[in-house]
């Protein structure tokens, strides 16, 4: 299985990122889907209200922050790749260094869900998270995420 090429784009992808703690790591991702720094906080107080319901912590040093914005056409994500990770209260305590991000339109919940049951399905994959993890450029990223 492999995500839609549609939602990626290399200009959001970091790789390496030296990030320190998950509120930095919210903002790093908010700045990546932004064109401006309104939208920049919007963005980042809408991961962090969903951070507040629950950790999305996957599991396996993976996070899926994700967040509905109103003004939001299509869905859209993000991928960071941590140097060091980072407490994310995970539901099997580990810290976090592989992270994608997803945005949806605020009516978009089908579809919102099923990106995220289809990201969560990928990241289980063992192999995936070892190649991700050593992957050197953004389009490698992509081309692991998108087939």
């Amino acid at each position: 299985m492999s995500l839609p090429a549609s939602l990626f784009d290399p200009h959001r992808v970091l790789l390496d990122a030296n990030l320190g703690s998950k509120k930095r790591l919210l903002e790093a991702l908010a700045k990546l889907f932004s064109n401006d720094e309104s939208e920049q906080n919007e963005i980042f107080e809408k991961l962090l209200e969903r951070e507040r319901l629950g950790s999305t912590g996957l599991g396996h040093a993976v996070a899926l922050p994700h967040a509905r914005i109103e003004s939001l056409a299509q869905p859209c994500a993000a991928f960071i790749r941590l140097a060091e990770a980072v407490d994310f209260d995970s539901p099997d305590g580990d810290r976090v260094k592989l992270v994608v991000a997803l945005l949806v339109p605020q009516e978009a919940t089908d579809e919102h869900l099923k990106l995220l049951a289809g990201i969560a399905t990928i990241f289980n994959q063992e192999s995936l998270r070892q190649e991700l993890s050593g992957a050197e450029t953004p389009e490698a990223v992509l081309q692991l995420l998108t087939g």
